[in-house]
């Protein structure tokens, strides 16, 4: 069975999260899957709406952490399955909706920031550790997370990298409702088609209107971010923190 599971009904596609037994972790394999259903919801009539989940208890580990040692991302102007991805959910035109249980970690984070609506299970965490991995943030979240977050909480959850909770995340405006994590995704499926069933048309036009002040920066941006984090993955920070981890120790930074 795929890693990544694709069903369309009642005007929704729903992209779930495969891959249990390895946490959800996303592999380059992965990313390609999401970047064709997304491009492929995008150029579908009948699809009104995006529902993004993964499984009551976890959500995504992030990156595979092997898989993307052996095949990491290129450059902002590189058209890798990641980049793809996450231009194509930041420039989606019609509705996405994610459910969110257990660890969101790295890019199990950041891709939320391009949801329009977000429900999480009062079981999620939500962390951004790429500074403890001696990389950037990625997703365009060094210009969104401040924008949603305020600068001094930004910091903290960018800077520290230390995991936050449903709660914390409903009352900083992440995540719309915190719910059972049994109930979260059957929630996050009503909301989507009861977007499928509004206009097509009005769904997509107040939807660019929300984000056309915004989308230009977010896509410059990304690409920013792209060329420092394909730069800073070659260096020695990436190289010990990725070292550390296969080794399952503690980094040493006191030399990067």
């Amino acid at each position: 069975m795929s890693d990544i599971l694709v069903h369309a009904e009642a005007g929704v596609m729903t992209i779930t999260f495969n891959r249990v037994d390895k946490k959800n972790s996303i592999t380059s394999a992965m990313y390609a899957e999401l970047a064709g259903a997304i491009a492929r919801a995008e150029g579908d009539a009948a699809v009104r709406c995006v529902l993004i989940q993964g499984d009551a208890t976890i959500f995504s580990a992030g990156n595979d952490i092997g898989d993307f040692l052996n095949a990491p991302p290129g450059g902002a102007g590189q058209d890798s399955p990641v980049f793809r991805f996450l231009r194509g959910i930041a420039a989606f035109p019609k509705p996405i909706v994610a459910s969110v249980c257990g660890p969101a970690v790295g890019i199990g984070t950041t891709m939320l920031f391009h949801c329009d609506l977000v429900y999480a299970g009062d079981n999620a965490a939500f962390s951004m550790p790429f500074v403890n991995l001696g990389l950037c943030p990625e997703a365009a979240s060094s210009l969104l997370v401040p924008q949603m977050l305020g600068y001094h909480r930004a910091a903290e959850a960018l800077l520290l990298g230390e995991p936050f909770m449903a709660e914390a995340a409903l009352e900083m405006g992440l995540v719309n409702r915190v719910v059972p994590p049994t109930e979260a995704n059957g929630i996050a499926q009503a909301q989507a088609r009861k977007l499928a069933a509004k206009p097509l048309s009005a769904l997509v036009e107040t939807k660019r209107l929300l984000k056309k002040a915004q989308l230009p920066a977010v896509l410059e941006r990304m690409d920013e971010e792209g060329a420092s984090f394909g730069r800073m993955l070659r260096e020695p920070a990436a190289r010990e923190a990725f070292s550390a981890f296969m080794e399952k120790r503690k980094p040493d930074f006191s030399k990067c």
